[in-house]
């Protein structure tokens, strides 16, 4: 098991992936080979920049929504009209959803480049976000932000779909990311609307859409008679943490680890120090991918900080994670620290 891309880093800017000029960024950026760790010119600042952006992990359920994803996508090519089938990704918070979802894309994106050469007025892929207490106007408005489109005032909810489904259309895009579906509140007379909106989209824009959110199969987005038709037409796929209950699991683990640690730049780095404690830090994070990378990209920048060099198990112990990570650990972690 290898970071996307393979041992290199996802060399990124600060940016803006809902808009087509950061999407268009975080695409085109190079994967960047970490520097020689004994170069002394590459600096303390450098090599904090790079842990804090690190590698891209790539699981076990990255690879089943990757290939769930191509094979929607070639089916609804041939889709004339009609009901599209698409794909939620639905999972606990920081078990790396949004992550997932982004890869997909950039990697759909590069694979639309190579069939269409030299050609830029495209837009195989379109990333937006659902906005807190949504309304059907204000989730089109993401749309069209991304799209850069101007917005008059004057224009309504109607006209702004229009234009946005008419561009997109033009650019040939195939396939549409929505995060954060979790926060449609469906229950209420707003949320349901919006939940309207994103169906009539996918009615009019000849692609595939996948979703994601927060336990979606539990929320209100699936209830009811609208959460039924958007059931008919969407599989669901989990993202949940990973486990470590057998061996094939421990390895899945420990192969991540192993990741992480050989792409480590710290100057003391004892290799193997990472899968030698991984039931710890399973334990730790919950098995959340998100949680993991906040845990060892902390300790990696401590280690520069103190001088240290290296990651120790007295180091991880003093990196305090995320509120959910630290409620699940705390049971289990006595006797492993």
């Amino acid at each position: 098991m290898t970071p996307a891309g393979g041992p290199a880093v996802r060399e990124l800017a600060s940016q803006e992936l809902t808009t087509w000029d950061g999407w268009q960024r975080f695409v085109d950026a190079p994967d960047a080979q970490p520097g020689d760790v004994l170069d002394e010119e590459w600096d303390l600042e450098e090599r904090e920049r790079y842990h804090s952006r690190f590698v891209v992990l790539r699981t076990p359920a990255m690879d089943r929504i990757s290939l769930s994803v191509r094979r929607l996508l070639a089916l609804n090519r041939g889709q004339q009209g009609g009901a599209r089938r698409g794909l939620i990704i639905s999972g606990p918070s920081t078990t790396g959803k949004t992550t997932a979802m982004q890869q997909l894309g950039r990697t759909v994106e590069m694979a639309d480049r190579l069939r269409h050469p030299g050609v830029r007025d495209r837009l195989p892929v379109l990333f937006v976000t659902v906005p807190p207490s949504s309304t059907p106007k204000m989730l089109i408005s993401e749309f069209a932000r991304f799209l850069g489109l101007p917005l008059a005032e004057r224009m309504n909810q109607v006209q702004i779909t229009n234009a946005v489904c008419e561009l997109l259309c033009d650019l040939g895009t195939q396939l549409v990311l929505v995060d954060d579906v979790h926060l449609m509140e469906t229950r209420s007379r707003v949320g349901a609307e919006t939940s309207d909106q994103l169906k009539y989209l996918g009615e009019r824009i000849p692609a595939t859409f996948v979703y994601s959110g927060v336990n979606v199969e539990t929320s209100p987005l699936l209830t009811g008679v609208r959460g039924a038709q958007l059931a008919g037409r969407f599989k669901i796929l989990r993202n949940p943490p990973l486990a470590y209950a057998t061996a094939e699991e421990q390895a899945v683990w420990h192969d991540l680890l192993d990741d992480m640690d050989r792409a480590l730049r710290l100057r003391r780095h004892v290799a193997g120090t990472l899968p030698r404690h991984a039931a710890y830090i399973h334990a730790r994070t919950g098995g959340r991918i998100g949680s993991l990378s906040h845990l060892v990209r902390e300790a990696a920048i401590a280690a520069l900080y103190d001088g240290g060099e290296r990651i120790t198990k007295k180091l991880l112990a003093g990196i305090e994670l995320d509120t959910a990570a630290e409620q699940q650990a705390r049971p289990r972690r006595r006797g492993l620290v």
